[in-house]
Protein backbone atom coordinates (compact mmCIF):
# COMPACT_ATOMS: atom_id res chain seq x y z
CA UNK A 1 0.00 0.00 0.00
CA UNK A 2 1.20 3.38 -1.08
CA UNK A 3 2.08 6.03 1.77
CA UNK A 4 -0.16 8.40 0.42
CA UNK A 5 -3.15 5.75 0.90
CA UNK A 6 -1.61 5.21 4.64
CA UNK A 7 -2.05 8.41 5.42
CA UNK A 8 -5.37 8.91 4.14
CA UNK A 9 -6.19 5.92 6.29
CA UNK A 10 -4.39 7.56 9.04
CA UNK A 11 -6.35 10.91 8.83
CA UNK A 12 -9.82 9.56 8.87
CA UNK A 13 -8.44 7.35 11.88
CA UNK A 14 -7.82 10.55 13.56
CA UNK A 15 -10.57 12.22 13.07
CA UNK A 16 -12.68 9.43 14.55
CA UNK A 17 -10.59 8.90 17.21
CA UNK A 18 -11.18 13.04 17.78
CA UNK A 19 -14.47 12.38 17.21
CA UNK A 20 -14.54 9.78 20.08
CA UNK A 21 -12.90 11.65 22.48
CA UNK A 22 -14.82 14.97 21.81
CA UNK A 23 -18.01 12.55 22.86
CA UNK A 24 -16.70 10.16 25.59
CA UNK A 25 -14.28 11.85 27.01
CA UNK A 26 -11.58 9.30 26.39
CA UNK A 27 -8.04 9.54 27.12
CA UNK A 28 -5.10 9.89 24.65
CA UNK A 29 -3.72 7.05 25.51
CA UNK A 30 -6.57 5.11 25.66
CA UNK A 31 -7.64 6.21 22.34
CA UNK A 32 -4.59 5.04 20.44
CA UNK A 33 -4.95 1.87 22.13
CA UNK A 34 -7.86 0.85 21.17
CA UNK A 35 -7.25 2.06 17.31
CA UNK A 36 -4.14 0.99 17.05
CA UNK A 37 -5.29 -2.67 18.05
CA UNK A 38 -9.11 -3.00 16.98
CA UNK A 39 -9.21 -0.15 14.29
CA UNK A 40 -6.75 0.40 11.88
CA UNK A 41 -5.84 -2.17 9.36
CA UNK A 42 -8.50 -4.30 10.80
CA UNK A 43 -12.00 -5.24 9.79
CA UNK A 44 -14.52 -4.20 12.45
CA UNK A 45 -18.30 -5.09 11.79
CA UNK A 46 -17.94 -6.03 8.49
CA UNK A 47 -15.80 -3.02 7.53
CA UNK A 48 -12.25 -3.14 6.47
CA UNK A 49 -10.09 -0.42 7.41
CA UNK A 50 -7.37 0.08 5.33
CA UNK A 51 -3.72 0.28 7.55
CA UNK A 52 -2.84 3.45 8.41
CA UNK A 53 0.47 5.11 9.07
CA UNK A 54 0.29 4.76 13.07
CA UNK A 55 2.77 7.41 13.65
CA UNK A 56 1.16 10.04 11.36
CA UNK A 57 -1.78 8.98 12.96
CA UNK A 58 -1.10 9.77 16.69
CA UNK A 59 1.22 13.25 15.36
CA UNK A 60 -2.63 14.71 14.21
CA UNK A 61 -4.62 13.52 17.30
CA UNK A 62 -2.03 14.54 19.79
CA UNK A 63 -1.07 18.20 17.44
CA UNK A 64 -4.81 18.48 17.37
CA UNK A 65 -5.12 18.32 21.38
CA UNK A 66 -2.10 20.08 22.38
CA UNK A 67 -2.99 23.33 19.91
CA UNK A 68 -6.76 22.59 20.56
CA UNK A 69 -7.58 26.06 21.71
CA UNK A 70 -5.84 27.89 19.41
CA UNK A 71 -6.78 25.74 16.59
CA UNK A 72 -11.07 26.16 17.84
CA UNK A 73 -10.33 30.11 17.51
CA UNK A 74 -8.95 30.10 13.75
CA UNK A 75 -12.07 27.78 12.71
CA UNK A 76 -14.67 29.90 14.96
CA UNK A 77 -13.02 33.11 13.16
CA UNK A 78 -12.95 31.94 10.13
CA UNK A 79 -16.79 30.04 10.09
CA UNK A 80 -20.14 32.33 9.56
CA UNK A 81 -20.49 34.83 12.40
CA UNK A 82 -23.45 33.36 14.69
CA UNK A 83 -22.55 30.20 14.16
CA UNK A 84 -19.22 29.17 16.62
CA UNK A 85 -17.38 25.67 16.65
CA UNK A 86 -19.12 24.33 19.46
CA UNK A 87 -22.43 24.29 17.33
CA UNK A 88 -20.73 22.12 14.87
CA UNK A 89 -21.52 18.56 14.33
CA UNK A 90 -19.01 16.84 16.35
CA UNK A 91 -17.50 14.49 13.26
CA UNK A 92 -17.35 17.47 11.46
CA UNK A 93 -15.04 19.46 14.18
CA UNK A 94 -12.83 16.86 14.51
CA UNK A 95 -12.37 16.99 10.78
CA UNK A 96 -11.77 20.66 11.02
CA UNK A 97 -9.65 20.56 13.70
CA UNK A 98 -8.00 17.91 12.00
CA UNK A 99 -7.39 19.94 8.89
CA UNK A 100 -6.59 23.43 10.57
CA UNK A 101 -3.57 21.12 12.67
CA UNK A 102 -2.11 20.06 9.67
CA UNK A 103 -2.54 23.12 7.57
CA UNK A 104 -1.07 25.33 9.96
CA UNK A 105 1.93 22.90 11.55
CA UNK A 106 2.92 20.56 8.61
CA UNK A 107 3.90 22.72 6.47
CA UNK A 108 5.56 19.54 4.45
CA UNK A 109 2.50 18.84 3.12
CA UNK A 110 0.92 20.73 0.82
CA UNK A 111 -2.17 22.61 1.72
CA UNK A 112 -4.40 21.38 -1.67
CA UNK A 113 -3.69 18.08 -0.61
CA UNK A 114 -4.43 18.58 3.04
CA UNK A 115 -7.97 20.16 1.76
CA UNK A 116 -8.76 17.60 -0.62
CA UNK A 117 -7.76 14.54 1.89
CA UNK A 118 -10.37 16.22 4.41
CA UNK A 119 -13.06 17.06 1.95
CA UNK A 120 -12.48 13.03 1.29
CA UNK A 121 -12.77 12.48 4.74
CA UNK A 122 -15.79 14.33 5.28
CA UNK A 123 -17.83 12.90 1.81
CA UNK A 124 -17.46 9.60 4.36
CA UNK A 125 -19.86 10.86 6.59
CA UNK A 126 -21.77 13.74 4.79
CA UNK A 127 -23.79 14.77 1.76
CA UNK A 128 -22.50 17.30 -0.23
CA UNK A 129 -23.41 20.48 2.21
CA UNK A 130 -21.16 19.59 4.86
CA UNK A 131 -18.46 18.48 2.52
CA UNK A 132 -18.38 22.16 0.76
CA UNK A 133 -18.29 23.46 4.61
CA UNK A 134 -15.11 21.20 5.37
CA UNK A 135 -13.26 22.32 1.77
CA UNK A 136 -14.63 26.05 2.66
CA UNK A 137 -13.59 26.63 6.27
CA UNK A 138 -9.97 24.55 5.11
CA UNK A 139 -9.41 26.58 1.59
CA UNK A 140 -10.27 29.81 4.05
CA UNK A 141 -7.66 28.88 6.84
CA UNK A 142 -4.79 27.59 4.53
CA UNK A 143 -5.15 31.42 2.64
CA UNK A 144 -4.73 33.15 5.63
CA UNK A 145 -1.70 30.81 6.69
CA UNK A 146 -0.18 29.71 3.58
CA UNK A 147 -0.88 33.02 1.50
CA UNK A 148 2.40 32.34 -0.51
CA UNK A 149 1.82 28.89 -1.32
CA UNK A 150 -1.52 29.42 -2.74
CA UNK A 151 -1.08 32.30 -4.30
CA UNK A 152 -2.56 32.40 -8.40
CA UNK A 153 0.73 32.19 -10.83
CA UNK A 154 -0.36 35.37 -13.62
CA UNK A 155 1.95 34.74 -17.00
Amino acid sequence: MAKGEKRSAARLGAVQALYQMDLTGAGIADVFAEFESHWLGKEVEGHAYKPAEAAFFRAIVSGVLDHQRALDQIIDKTLAAGWPLRRVEAILRAILRAGAFEIIHRRDIPAKVIISEYADVASAFFERDEVGLANAVLDTIARGQREDELKTRVG
